[in-house]
């Protein structure tokens, strides 16, 4: 998608994980914005989300 702007709307983060720039909106308003390592780097709403989306997963990947 070289030379275009694309906007992606996700519940899922992995979805997300590679974009340029997120825009984190709660209840309609931008709350946080950067990209996924600033964001997790913040431990904010993001980091949050991403924690509880990815938590049981890598408690899996652990036990095996």
């Amino acid at each position: 998608m070289k030379g275009r702007t694309s906007f992606v709307i996700a519940h899922r983060l992995s979805t997300i994980r590679d974009a340029e720039l997120i825009l984190v909106m709660n209840h309609g308003s931008i709350i946080e914005k950067g990209t996924h390592a600033e964001l997790l780097a913040k431990n904010g709403f993001y980091a949050d989300l991403y924690n509880s989306q990815f938590k049981g997963r890598v408690l899996q990947e652990e036990a095996v």
